[in-house]
C-alpha cells in the first residue's frame, strides 16, 4: 500500500464502498465517531483528539463571560473590535503562515530554531501541529476525491469533525512508515517520539512536548494581553484585555473547523467556481473574506501550494506573505519561494476548454 494510503486512521465508515463509490456517511455516524475518538477512557491513544477539543472548552468560558459582562458596557464595541482583529486577521494570519505554508508546504525557511520557535509561537496556540501537517498532506494528493480528511462533498460536518475522525496519525505504522511520517514533522521543530514511544502514545510528537508548549504559550499570551491591557489600553484593562483575546481565539478556534467546507464550494462542484479560480484539478475555490483577513486564497494556493504568497491578483491581500518579506528583511526567515510569475505565465495560457475532460471526469466521482 502506499505510504500516503496508509498515513492516516480511516474512520470506521471508511471512505469508498464495495463498488469504490465516495461514502458519504450521516450526521450519526460521523458524531459517533467523533465521540468514540476523543473517549481517552476507551483508549488512551484518543489523548491528542481530546487535546483539541479541550482546549477549545477551556477557551468557552472566556467567550461566555465576554458577552454576559460586557455586552452592555460602553467599551462593549472596542472589546470586539480588538476580539475581531486578534482572531480574525492575527491568529488567522498566522495560522496560514505556520501551519500552511511552513509546517505543511516549507514554502520558506527559517534562519535558525530561535526564529523557528518566535514564528510558531506569535500567537495563542490552538491547533496540534501533528493534526494540521499530516492531514494536509493528504489533502493535497486526493483533494475532493475519496480519501481527502476533509471532502466537502460528504458535507459539513464531515469537515468539522474531520480533525478527530479524518486527521489522526494510523496507529499501526510499521517502523519504515513512522520514519517517514516523522520526516513529515522534523522541520517544525516539534519534539518527536521514538518508534516505541508511538506504539505507547499513538502520535508522533511527543506528548509532553505540546502540554509544555500549550502551557507556557498561553501563560505567556495570557501574562502579554494583562500588560497590554493595563498599561496601553486602559481603558479596557488587564483582565478584560485577557477576556477578550482568549474569547476571539475561541471564535477562530470553532470556526477554522468549517473552512474547509467553504474553501472547496461546499460540495457543489464546478458550479463553485468563480471566474478567477483558474486551479480546476480540484474544486477549491478563492474567497475574499478568508484572502484579506488571513491571505487563504484557496484557489491560488491548490495551484501553486508551495508559494509563500497566494495573493497573486491585484485586489488579493495576503498578510501572512507580507510576514514573510518582514521577517526575511529582518534576517529571520532566510529564504522564500514566491510563484507570482508562475501563476501570471500559467493565467496567460490559461483555456477553460483545455480542462473541461477533467472536470466532467472528477464531477463523475462525486456524483
Amino acid at each position: 500500500m502506499n505510504f500516503y494510503d496508509n498515513l492516516l486512521e480511516k474512520p470506521s465508515y471508511g471512505y469508498t464502498d464495495e463498488a469504490g463509490n465516495l461514502v458519504k456517511p450521516s450526521f450519526s455516524q460521523i458524531f459517533g465517531e467523533f465521540l468514540s475518538r476523543i473517549n481517552i477512557f476507551r483508549d488512551k491513544k484518543n489523548w491528542l483528539p481530546f487535546l483539541g477539543w479541550f482546549w477549545a472548552l477551556c477557551l468557552l468560558p472566556f467567550f461566555l463571560v465576554f458577552f454576559s459582562k460586557f455586552a452592555l458596557t460602553l467599551q462593549f464595541g472596542l472589546m470586539v473590535l480588538i476580539g475581531f482583529v486578534y482572531s480574525m486577521i492575527f491568529i488567522g494570519s498566522h495560522g496560514t503562515f505556520w501551519y500552511h505554508r511552513y509546517s505543511t508546504h516549507r514554502a520558506f525557511e527559517f534562519k535558525n530554531a530561535f526564529w523557528r520557535f518566535i514564528g510558531q509561537h506569535l500567537v495563542v496556540k490552538v491547533v496540534p501541529e501533528e493534526v494540521y501537517v499530516l492531514s494536509h498532506h493528504i489533502h493535497h494528493l486526493k483533494s475532493d476525491k475519496p480519501g481527502d480528511p476533509y471532502n466537502a462533498f460528504c458535507g459539513f460536518f464531515y469537515c468539522f469533525f474531520a480533525d478527530t475522525n479524518h486527521q489522526l496519525v494510523n496507529r499501526n505504522l510499521s517502523e519504515a512508515d513512522f520514519a517517514q511520517a516523522q520526516k513529515l514533522m522534523e522541520h517544525t521543530g516539534c519534539k518527536l517520539n521514538t518508534y516505541e514511544q508511538y506504539q505507547k502514545y499513538g502520535s508522533v510528537v511527543n506528548p509532553f512536548y505540546i502540554l509544555a508548549s500549550w502551557i507556557l504559550n498561553w501563560t505567556f499570551w495570557g501574562t502579554m494581553f494583562f500588560l497590554i491591557g493595563e498599561y496601553l489600553l486602559p481603558i479596557i484593562g488587564g483582565v478584560n484585555m485577557v477576556i477578550t483575546c482568549f474569547a476571539g481565539t475561541f471564535v477562530w478556534a470553532i470556526g477554522i473547523r468549517t473552512f474547509n467546507y467553504e474553501g472547496h464550494g461546499k460540495g457543489k462542484g464546478a458550479s463553485g467556481w468563480g471566474d478567477t479560480d483558474f486551479n480546476r484539478a480540484d474544486y477549491s475555490i478563492n474567497q475574499v473574506w478568508p484572502g484579506y483577513v488571513a491571505g487563504e486564497w484557496h484557489n491560488n494556493h491548490h495551484l501553486f501550494p508551495s508559494s509563500s504568497r497566494s495573493g497573486f491578483l491585484g485586489y488579493q491581500i495576503d498578510i501572512p506573505y507580507y510576514l514573510v518579506r518582514f521577517m526575511h528583511t529582518i534576517g529571520a526567515i532566510s529564504s522564500y519561494r514566491d510563484d507570482k510569475d508562475r501563476f501570471i505565465a500559467y493565467v496567460r495560457n490559461y483555456n477553460a476548454e483545455d480542462i473541461a475532460g477533467e472536470v466532467t471526469a472528477k464531477t463523475s466521482l462525486v456524483s
